[in-house]
């Protein structure tokens, strides 16, 4: 009890129930970025992501989580830098943007995870309709477009990696422990000790699994290892493959170190620094990228881009002349070799009509000066992407499931240049 002469104050009651009422629509801003997101993927076509449920009618079962829904949260989340599923989920119940996309519709990690590595087909044909949709407008031309790569690293550490006769030993142990693990759960009266090992043998399943693949994987390997073997190198390091995540390849990485990664590559528009191509390899070289591009371009886009912006990596004297045959006109910069031709004498492989032009057209101001926005559109969009968004590192596992990631980064970035393209 206060005395009478002491001051008169609330104290804390933090064992008290409260009920609160709130305005979901009301808890953000009517241009937060959740909103623009949620009213461009409004317009998308997502009769693809509903054909496949499979709750329909009077069908047994929980209602589906709304493909909208998901679509929406992690293109969002990849626009905050958010790549994990349950950071995710965790955010669905405590961020206003995050609770006001799910609009009181509960999510978990595990829908979350799964929607993202599931749907690399449809997130593609959603960039298709996102690309057609920009190109009818005007936005997109493609008269001039930049590329670029990039390694990211792989979710698989430098110590899974291991050589065939390893492998073999592995996969032999793997076979026999789910063998055991098979009978001890015949055998094994008790409900509670079946349950464990139905467990392990489920994660013996998966190790031989990825195992399995890592053998498959080997003859890949020992290919390129031989291709790459060169006259004064004979000494060619063994051949190994990571059990964690066997389409991953060891990459020289910015920094000069060598990590598990996969080589993504990005081509921007430069006008209007929209992503118009889209490749994920385990290749660690640029050198054969730049068809395969211009076909992603084409295929995506309907056309060819006029102007085709690439880095020294790049330079391939047939797929220059092959992106000529096409009508593409390749700015590289030119080829500086370590031990020039003396005067008077002949090439080894005489320049096609396309080399010689590019040649001739490098040496010009004016195209100097075209090859300078590659850097400024395609490096800086792919160190966005890198710093900004969740493509430093691989959440997923796999050439496929790392593609549906950069889809999405892709799909996100795409959409925001949409709203502010059309904004101003």
């Amino acid at each position: 009890m206060a005395k009478a002469d002491g001051p008169r104050i609330h104290t804390a009651k933090r064992d008290q129930l409260e009920w609160r009422t709130v305005h979901l629509d009301g808890t953000i801003a009517a241009d937060h970025r959740a909103r623009v997101l949620w009213t461009v993927v409004e317009r998308l076509d997502l009769s693809a992501f509903y054909g496949e449920i499979r709750s329909r009618g009077e069908t047994a079962g929980r209602p589906a989580t709304d493909p909208k829904i998901l679509l929406t949260l992690w293109l969002y989340a990849t626009t905050d830098g958010v790549g994990s599923g349950r950071e995710l989920e965790r955010l669905c119940s405590q961020d206003d943007g995050y609770r006001w996309i799910c609009g009181g519709v509960p999510v978990n990690y595990h829908t979350l995870n799964d929607f993202r590595i599931e749907h690399g087909a449809k997130l593609d044909q959603l960039l298709v309709q996102v690309l057609a949709a920009l190109t009818h407008q005007g936005l997109v031309t493609l008269e001039r477009v930049a590329q670029d790569g990039m390694r990211v690293r792989a979710d698989a550490g430098a110590a899974s990696f291991r050589r065939e006769p390893t492998l073999v030993e592995h996969q032999q142990a793997a076979r026999t422990h789910v063998e055991q693990l098979k009978q001890a759960l015949t055998e094994d009266p008790g409900a509670k000790l079946r349950v464990q090992e139905a467990a392990r043998e489920r994660a013996a399943r998966d190790r031989l699994a990825r195992l399995d693949r890592a053998l498959a994987e080997m003859p890949l390997v020992v290919e390129v290892k031989r291709r790459n073997r060169t006259r004064k190198d004979k000494k060619c390091s063994v051949p190994r493959v990571s059990t964690t995540d066997p389409e991953s390849r060891v990459m020289k990485m910015p920094d000069g170190g060598f990590r598990p990664a996969y080589n993504v590559q990005l081509a921007t528009d430069t006008r209007s620094r929209v992503i118009v191509g889209v490749l994920v390899t385990n290749l660690g070289t640029d050198l054969p990228q730049m068809l395969p591009m211009l076909d992603d371009i084409r295929r995506r886009t309907g056309k060819q881009p006029g102007e085709h912006l690439v880095d020294g990596g790049y330079i391939n004297l047939k797929a220059i002349t092959e992106a000529d045959a096409r009508g593409v006109t390749v700015y590289a910069p030119p080829m500086n070799p370590a031990t020039p031709r003396a005067p008077g004498a002949r090439a080894r492989h005489p320049d096609s009509t396309a080399v010689a032009q590019w040649r001739r057209r490098m040496e010009r101001a004016d195209a100097q000066q075209i090859y300078k926005q590659r850097a400024a559109t395609a490096e800086t969009i792919n160190a966005d992407l890198r710093h900004w968004r969740t493509l430093d590192r691989f959440a997923v596992r796999g050439v496929e499931k790392a593609r549906c990631q950069v889809l999405l980064n892709v799909l996100a970035h795409d959409l925001e240049r949409w709203h502010d393209l059309v904004a101003a």
